[in-house]
C-alpha cells in the first residue's frame, strides 16, 4: 500500500507541473488579459497602464512570469487578486465549504439513487427500458436548462423552494440552509446518478455472467444472497472508481450549477474570475481541481484494492 502511495505521488508531480505550464500558457494566450478594463478606459493615461503592468509583475516575459508564480505556489505563497487585492488562498477557502456541501450532499443523493436502480435494471428487464429512459434524459440534458427548469416550478410556480443563493438574508438556521441546498443538490445528483446507474447495471451484468454465478445458483443459493453478497460486491469495484473520479470532477467542475443556483462556491468563484481575467485565481482553482482528481484517483486505486484483492498484484 505504501509502495502504491508512493509511486502515485512521484507520477503526480510532473504531471501537476506539467498541467501548470499548459494552463498558465493557455491563459497568457487569452486575449485581453487583466489591464483590459484600463485599456479601454480612455481616461486612464499610458503611464498609469505601465505602472499597472509593472505592479502586477506582466512587464515580464512569460516564461519568468511563470517561474516566479511557480515558486511562490509552492511556498504557500498563491498571490494576491487582481478582482480585490485580497489574497487568492483566503478567496479560495472562504468558497471550499459551500462547494464541499455541495459535491457532498449530491453525491449521497445519487449514490441512494443510482445504486439500487443500477441493481433492478441488470436483474428485470422491463425496469431496465424504464430506468434507462429516464438516464438517457438525465445525461442528455443540458446542465443549465435543467436548473432552471427546476428554479422555475418548485421556486417560482409552486414557492415550495428558495431559487438561489445559500441562505436566506439574516437567517442562520439549519432549515434553511438545507432548503437552499435541496435544488442543486437534486440538479447534480440527477445528472451523476442517472450515469451512474448506467455504468453499475452494465458491470452487474457482466459480474452476473461471470462463471462462479453460475456455479453458486447450481449449488442452490438463494438469489437476494447471490446478488447482495456474491455479485454486488465484485461489481462495486469498477463503479467506486467512476464514483470518486466523478467526485474530483465535480469539486473544481460544478461551475454551471454553482452559476444557475448562485450558490457561493469555488465554481462561481471561478466564473467571476474568468470574466474579470483574475489570473491568480484562476490558476489556484485549476491548479487545485488538478489536485483534487490525482487524490481521489489514488483513493479509488486504494479502494479497489481492498474490494478486489485481484487487483493488488498490479497495483502493489
Amino acid at each position: 500500500m505504501l509502495r502504491l502511495i508512493a509511486r502515485r505521488a512521484l507520477q503526480g508531480v510532473p504531471l501537476l507541473l506539467l498541467i501548470s505550464a499548459v494552463v498558465f500558457a493557455l491563459l497568457q494566450a487569452v486575449p485581453g488579459g487583466p489591464l483590459a478594463a484600463y485599456l479601454e478606459n480612455p481616461n486612464v493615461r499610458p503611464a498609469d497602464i505601465e505602472r499597472l503592468r509593472r505592479a502586477m509583475g506582466l512587464d515580464a516575459p512569460a516564461g519568468v512570469q511563470y517561474v516566479r508564480w511557480l515558486s511562490a505556489f509552492v511556498g504557500g505563497d498563491w498571490g494576491y487578486s487582481y478582482a480585490d487585492g485580497r489574497p487568492v488562498f483566503d478567496r479560495v477557502l472562504e468558497r471550499i465549504p459551500a462547494t464541499f456541501e455541495l459535491v457532498g450532499a449530491s453525491t449521497m443523493l445519487a449514490l441512494l439513487l443510482s445504486v439500487p436502480v443500477g441493481i433492478v435494471a441488470a436483474l428485470r428487464r422491463g425496469a431496465d427500458r424504464f430506468t434507462g429512459v429516464l438516464a438517457v434524459a438525465g445525461i442528455s440534458l443540458p446542465v443549465f436548462w435543467f436548473g432552471l427548469l427546476l428554479q422555475l416550478v418548485f421556486a417560482n410556480q409552486l414557492g415550495w423552494l428558495p431559487s438561489s443563493g445559500r441562505q436566506s438574508f439574516g437567517a442562520t438556521g439549519l432549515s434553511d440552509r438545507l432548503l437552499h441546498l435541496v435544488l442543486p443538490a437534486l440538479l447534480l445528483a440527477g445528472v451523476q446518478g442517472a450515469a451512474w446507474s448506467r455504468y453499475l447495471r452494465r458491470t452487474m451484468r457482466e459480474t452476473l455472467a461471470l462463471p462462479f454465478i453460475g456455479a453458486a445458483r447450481l449449488r442452490g443459493l438463494p438469489e437476494s444472497r447471490l446478488v447482495l453478497r456474491h455479485a454486488l460486491p465484485n461489481a462495486l469495484a469498477p463503479f467506486v472508481t467512476v464514483v470518486l473520479l466523478d467526485a474530483a470532477m465535480l469539486v473544481s467542475g460544478a461551475v454551471v450549477t454553482e452559476s444557475v443556483f448562485a450558490w457561493p462556491g469555488v465554481g462561481s468563484l471561478f466564473t467571476e474570475s474568468l470574466v474579470k481575467r483574475d489570473y491568480p485565481v484562476l490558476m489556484a482553482f485549476l491548479m487545485c481541481g488538478a489536485v483534487a482528481v490525482i487524490l481521489l484517483n489514488l483513493l479509488a486505486d486504494v479502494v479497489v484494492q481492498r474490494l478486489d484483492p485481484r487487483s493488488r498484484e498490479g497495483v502493489s
